[in-house]
């Protein structure tokens, strides 16, 4: 009984080994129908978007003739310097008032809650025509018995603008800093506190180095944005480069060439600053590769 069994499944084994034989079967590979579906419309889109430009009213002439016109140079210009010292100054607004909103005094915390919750619950453009209007409210700045001046001589466009940009600056990089200081180890804390020093020399000395892993990638996409929140600038009359650039169509009606030549210059300073902000994150983040 045992050998007729035996010789049954030695027949059927060649059945077996033939029905999951998976060289008989063709391989098909997955058809991806949304993919190609997108594809198709986005290069249909993309080809139709530069036949407008290419059959639309524009005289790409004049995109090389003012690229690097006197004016849009020096609006390139005063927009770096613009961006830098607003986003130095948030720098340190941000820092201080982290570290007031950590402080176990629960007046500076409070001053700190304050501080973020105006500046980041308003709009920008806001701020920057009540810097613009102080003397309206303030006609004078003074300290009696030392010096008085009109407001108005002292907020030009450009105090005006670096005032606005960087305290609005500042509470959003107080978010960002106060996240890199609890990133960092408790221990860490401990550890400044065991041998006596004190909370600022273990911020300076300790916790900020190893926060700024964590702080410097936000930090440095804040400051690509400044780029191109300063353009918010020109409705104060800040001449940078959308100001100097709306002058200049205002005079001979080239918008969309001289929108153009903005644009471009806005792309060329955000991608070096990108390829900056990659190197500096690399650096700072070269001991926790070696750790890995």
């Amino acid at each position: 009984m045992k050998s007729s069994q035996n010789v049954n499944q030695t027949a059927d084994r060649p059945h077996a080994e033939q029905a999951y034989d998976l060289r008989q079967y063709q391989v098909v590979p997955r058809r991806y129908y949304g993919r190609i579906t997108a594809t198709v419309v986005i290069i249909l889109l993309l080809l139709s978007l530069v036949h407008a430009f290419s059959q639309g009213k524009i005289e790409w002439s004049f995109v090389g003739q003012f690229f690097t016109a006197r004016a849009i140079l020096d609006g390139v210009v005063n927009t770096l310097v613009m961006s830098i010292l607003a986003m130095a100054l948030g720098i340190v607004f941000g820092v201080v008032a982290a570290i007031m909103y950590m402080s176990p005094n629960p007046v500076l915390h409070y001053i700190s809650v304050g501080y973020a919750w105006i500046f980041r619950g308003t709009p920008l453009i806001l701020q920057l025509l009540l810097w613009f209007n102080l003397a309206l409210v303030f006609p004078v700045i003074s300290i009696p018995g030392v010096f008085s001046i009109e407001t108005v001589n002292v907020m030009t466009p450009f105090v005006a603008a670096l005032l606005g940009l960087s305290i609005n600056q500042g509470a959003y990089t107080s978010e960002v800093v106060r996240a890199g200081l609890l990133s960092v180890d408790t221990g860490q804390y401990e550890a400044a506190k065991s041998i006596g020093m004190p909370r600022l020399q273990a911020l300076q000395r300790i916790i900020l180095p190893q926060a700024m892993r964590v702080i410097l990638p936000p930090v440095g996409n804040e400051f690509i944005s400044m780029i191109k929140t300063t353009s918010l600038a020109s409705m104060i009359q800040y001449s940078e480069l959308l100001y100097n650039t709306q002058n200049i169509y205002y005079a001979n009606a080239r918008v969309m060439e001289l929108l153009f030549v903005a644009g471009i210059w806005y792309l060329i300073i955000v991608t070096v600053l990108s390829f900056g902000q990659s190197r500096l994150e690399r650096y700072f983040s070269r001991g926790q590769r070696r750790r890995n």
